[in-house]
């Protein structure tokens, strides 16, 4: 069996000090950082590892949904509460790849 992790959504609330953890401190390449402020989405991963990614998660989904649906991305879902206890939404990135961002409560 060949199993490996593709992507990991983690929370936070301080995307620089988050940044500065994986960057500099485990060595992560930082693969994307959108956004502004307290909101962005930040991706990175092992270097070497192009498959492998952790894409944290946002504390305002609403407003991250919104900016995001205004940009004529494919909606998936619309935020929800999923039954095993997470809020959530989904959509297509222009290369028709499922993105879900999960709210940091």
């Amino acid at each position: 069996m060949d199993i490996t992790i593709h992507t990991s959504f983690l929370p936070h609330d301080d995307p620089d000090a988050s940044l500065v953890f994986y960057r500099d401190v485990l060595g992560f390449e930082v693969r994307s950082d959108v956004g502004q402020g307290r909101m962005r989405w930040i991706t990175a991963g092992p270097a070497g590892q192009p498959d492998t990614s952790l894409l944290p998660a946002t504390p305002d989904l609403d407003a991250t949904f919104e900016k995001v649906q205004a940009c004529d991305a494919e909606v998936v879902q619309e935020p929800t509460e999923q039954p095993y206890g997470i809020r959530d939404c989904a959509f297509r990135d222009p290369a028709g790849n499922l993105v879900r961002i999960q709210e940091l409560r």
